[in-house]
């Protein structure tokens, strides 16, 4: 029997505010010294009221706005109670029947092909405190606890781990196109938890689900939600019956172990946050928040392609990071007023700046080269001051100082040679010192041009035009050639 899998998606994502979701504590708490970032609220002290941060709900709305869901104009928190010491109070704040975003969707790109994941709900929370263990004891840091967190919840529509990662991918693009969050997941400011479950092919039931967490990277989610799909598959097909628990993912082992057994939504005995009023949304407020969006990624990648020019996968490359992509734009502003093409511009982006980058590991807002400097190093290249192979090692120059091209082009006399008698002195050494070769061209060998003109580019230390160089070295040949086959001729 063939099995499909069902697989749906919660993922939790810190917002990035300033403070936490119901304290004035900094939310900036990852490297700091544990316990330094708390107080009576944040610590759940009893007696303390929590207060909305207005902050966290406008850019819950502005992700739900981006997910294509409805914006509740009534919508409340709730207790969820549950005991665990890294919950101080007993419960967290959250919400339940009443979210704040919901039945919303989007579109992912898996193998080539669309597809329309829908997106449940979308609902604040505050986090939780974080566990360490060692040496057998445990240790709690609150510093974490109460920082606002946006949870999403996807229909069960994804049906492998390389379409949940596809999701994640576009989500995380998504959520830092929007400055909402970092979205690192290898900081936790973005975890998930799938939930999978096996059906035979053709059945319209679901089977029984685990969801799997401690996942911290895009590959990790693909591997686990693999690992377990063919778990699932082969207890099927032994006769057994799948349990519904919650799995983690043993590193080392490269596999699925099960944690605990599943909780039920009834086990969390559920009931309205008594300290905070329920929030009421107008139309006029959400309507703002909307006309402030930035133009995201599929907008994007709609312009570049047509505005641009650009391939499908070249496009991709650039709106897969939004600072790549505002710099493509200024870079490609700064060279129309030299009448260089975007496509010019993205290849040398894509290309050496891109390979530089990832040498330095320097994000290309930190890069030292800026728009109207590329712009600048282009021109050079265009106006055959220097050539392309010149330009990369210019441009690496420029990527460790931040000085112009013209000014390095100038100090290490860089400039192309494109006089043609200068070319013609190289050109001539070049066939002098080469007998042999020169005997083979003239044999018929045509291939060893290219060796004579490796020689003259030699020789000029690589300034020589090589256009220039073509043209005189191919002319000179060409008389030399045609000067043996009038000796031939004259002596038969």
């Amino acid at each position: 029997m063939d099995y499909e899998a069902i697989i749906g998606m919660e993922v939790h994502v810190e917002l990035d505010t300033a403070s936490k979701m119901f304290c004035t504590c900094s939310a900036e708490f990852f490297g700091q010294e544990p316990n330094t970032h708390v107080c009576p609220v944040c610590m759940g002290y009893p007696g303390v009221l929590p207060v909305i941060n207005e902050q966290a709900i406008e850019y819950a709305i502005r992700v739900g706005l981006a997910l294509n869901c409805e914006i509740a104009p009534f919508s409340k928190f709730d207790r969820k109670n549950y005991t665990y010491p890294d919950l101080p109070k007993g419960y967290q704040i959250s919400q339940y029947d009443l979210p704040l975003c919901r039945d919303g969707w989007l579109m992912v790109e898996t193998d080539g092909t669309s597809k329309r994941v829908g997106i449940r709900r979308a609902h604040m929370e505050e986090d939780t405190a974080k566990e360490f263990h060692t040496a057998g004891s445990s240790m709690v840091d609150f510093n974490r606890s109460g920082v606002p967190l946006l949870e999403i919840v996807t229909e069960p529509d994804i049906r492998s781990g390389e379409e949940a990662r596809g999701f994640l991918i576009k989500l995380r693009t998504i959520l830092r196109y929007l400055g909402v969050s970092t979205a690192d997941m290898e900081k936790g400011a973005m975890r998930c938890e799938p939930n999978v479950s096996v059906r035979p092919v053709g059945s319209a039931e679901f089977g029984v689900k685990t969801e799997i967490k401690n996942l911290n990277s895009f590959r990790v989610v693909r591997l686990a939600i693999e690992y377990e799909i063919d778990r699932q598959t082969k207890v099927l097909e032994s006769g057994d019956k799948v349990k519904q628990v919650t799995m983690g993912w043993h590193e080392r082992k490269n596999r699925t172990v099960v944690q605990r057994s599943k909780e039920y939504a009834e086990d969390y005995r559920y009931f309205p946050e008594p300290d905070l009023p329920p929030m009421q949304l107008s139309g006029e407020y959400v309507d703002r928040v909307q006309s402030a969006l930035p133009e995201l990624p599929d907008a994007k990648w709609d312009r570049f392609t047509d505005q641009y020019g650009l391939r499908a996968q070249d496009a991709e490359v650039l709106v897969a990071d939004a600072q790549v992509a505002d710099y493509f734009e200024a870079s490609v502003g700064a060279a129309r007023t030299y009448g260089i093409e975007a496509v010019t511009v993205y290849n040398w982006v894509s290309g050496e700046l891109f390979r530089l980058l990832k040498e330095a590991d320097t994000p290309i807002n930190d890069a030292l080269v800026a728009p109207e400097a590329l712009a600048g190093l282009l021109d050079q290249i265009r106006r055959n001051v220097i050539n392309a192979n010149t330009g990369k090692d210019v441009l690496a120059e420029m990527f460790r100082n931040g000085r112009t091209a013209e000014s390095i082009i100038e100090e290490k006399g860089l400039a192309q040679v494109s006089d043609t008698g200068a070319i013609g002195l190289l050109v001539t050494r070049a066939i002098e010192d080469n007998p042999g070769p020169l005997e083979q061209y003239l044999g018929g060998k045509e291939s060893i041009f290219g060796f004579f003109i490796g020689q003259v580019m030699r020789a000029s230390r690589g300034k020589a035009d090589p256009q220039v160089v073509r043209e005189v070295l191919k002319a000179r040949l060409d008389a030399l050639k045609e000067d043996e086959e009038q000796d031939l001729g004259g002596g038969r």
